[in-house]
């Protein structure tokens, strides 16, 4: 007795919902391209985790310090505590506040790039891969 086989996108089986987000976006703009330079425009003005983290700890510290000068030495560790969370970033690519930016539905640069690289081989800007959704999703992952 034949068994049939059921068609998965193996592209996805083990995807990540960052990852599944850019494949439907990627499906989306493959059905309508006259978008995808809208599309890449905003990629382009994306903040990413990176820049959100460097501007959250720089104001929070600076924060930190102006309220220890004019009011309460124990402002002092926040610059302390936020200097420590760029650190850990900086060595291991991992801080405390990285969790909370995703879960708030930030992106890091490599995520936005994905994006962005797969809707250019959509736009023809890489002529020598298909013109195939899941192609230019695979190509991207390599």
């Amino acid at each position: 007795m034949e068994t049939m086989q059921t068609d998965t996108d193996i592209t996805l089986e083990h995807a990540t919902d960052v990852e599944k987000n850019i494949q439907q976006n990627i499906n989306e703009y493959y059905n309508n391209k006259e978008d995808i330079e809208l599309r890449l425009v905003e990629l382009d003005n994306e903040w990413d985790t990176e820049r959100v983290l460097a501007l959250s700890a720089s104001s929070i510290s600076l924060t930190g310090l102006l309220l220890s000068a004019t009011h309460i030495k124990k402002w002092l560790y926040l610059p302390v505590v936020f200097s420590g969370f760029l650190m850990s970033h900086a060595i291991a690519g991992w801080c405390p506040p990285l969790p909370i930016l995703k879960a708030v539905g930030f992106r890091n640069r490599a995520e936005i790039d994905k994006e962005k690289f797969a809707l250019k081989a959509l736009r023809g800007d890489f002529s020598d891969m298909m013109d195939v959704p899941n192609s230019v999703w695979n190509a991207v992952n390599k």
